[in-house]
């Protein structure tokens, strides 16, 4: 004989009939139980950051000059390196068919050349960055972690390159050595030479806080030797400031490329760049402004792009900023 239901008193749910909604977790722990791993730094960044216009906006823009970089043929179909695509009695005119830009003070087509310029100008700043940051990095990992007389010596000869002004020291290396090397990898080297202080002291002061989680503690305990907790342990844990740095410091090195360039003493004809285009056209400005007018605003729009990702990175990176 079955046992009855029993009754259900005033003022109690029917547990029987009562049904609980089950509560839904934020995205961001979807992804957690789907893993079965907590969320990260970089999980967290990564879905900040494809949520934020501004980001989206710069990769877009640093894509379009990637591939004008690496393929310009994909965007026109004039050889600004064949003289016979010059025309000296065309020189300085406006925009025409066939010539959206219009021509330089050489008869040669503008948005040719503009175009061909992106590729010196951001494989002197990308290879720049990659130079400063590989300098900067390893330095400021050594002293951070070893302190005491290596800390301060290291320091003290930081201090030496902060002295010395970027853009003069990178002129006077540049001007110096002018001839004897090929012009893109003097300017690289004359850039990355006084550029890595910076990431020295981002990534040093990192690793002085990170060197006293419980984590080194525990590395330590068991017996890890000092390059494993550099390299395995305290880098990974002190590469967001410095990736934020090396981002916008990308952007600053393509602008100094165009200012030694302009100066005379960086990329030298027959390359092309943006900053030699400025510099060819600064003398006609009032007479024909577009030759110097269209390789500045594409300056311009690189470098700010760039700033646009890193200041993106740095706020998604940043638990506080959020």
């Amino acid at each position: 004989m079955s046992n009855p239901t029993p009754p259900v008193g005033p003022g109690l749910p029917d547990t029987q009939t009562l049904v609980t909604e089950p509560t839904r977790a934020p995205e961001r722990e979807g992804k957690k139980a789907k893993t079965g791993k907590p969320a990260s730094l970089w999980t967290d960044a990564w879905y900040d950051l494809r949520r934020r216009p501004m980001f989206i906006l710069s990769v877009i823009i640093i894509f379009v000059l990637l591939v004008m970089s690496f393929w310009p043929s994909l965007f026109t179909s004039i050889d600004p390196f064949n003289a016979r695509s010059c025309d000296l009695s065309t020189a300085r005119q406006g925009p025409s068919p066939g010539h959206l830009f219009g021509r330089d003070n050489l008869g040669c087509d503008l948005y040719a050349r503009t175009i061909y310029g992106a590729r010196n100008s951001i494989i002197i700043g990308v290879f720049t960055t990659i130079v400063t940051t590989l300098i900067g990095s390893l330095l400021g990992i050594i002293a951070g972690y070893k302190g005491g007389a290596v800390d301060a010596v290291s320091s003290r000869f930081t201090e030496i390159f902060f002295a010395i002004p970027a853009i003069l020291g990178a002129l006077l290396i540049a001007a110096t050595f002018r001839g004897r090397a090929n012009s893109i990898l003097l300017v690289i080297v004359a850039l990355g030479v006084l550029g890595w202080p910076m990431t020295y002291r981002i990534m040093r002061a990192a690793v002085i806080t990170a060197k006293s989680q419980d984590f080194v503690v525990a590395a330590r305990a068991l017996g890890a030797g000092a390059g494993r907790i550099m390299f395995r342990h305290l880098l990974p844990n002190s590469l967001a400031p410095v990736i934020v740095v090396a981002t916008i410091n990308l952007g600053g090195f393509i602008a100094a490329e165009a200012a030694l360039s302009f100066l005379g003493v960086g990329v030298l004809s027959p390359d092309i760049s943006w900053g030699l285009m400025i510099a060819d056209a600064r003398n006609r400005f009032l007479e024909a402004p577009l030759p110097l007018v269209f390789p500045a605003a594409f300056l311009c729009v690189t470098v700010l792009a760039f700033i646009m990702m890193g200041d993106a990175v740095r706020d998604a990176l940043d638990p506080k900023l959020r």
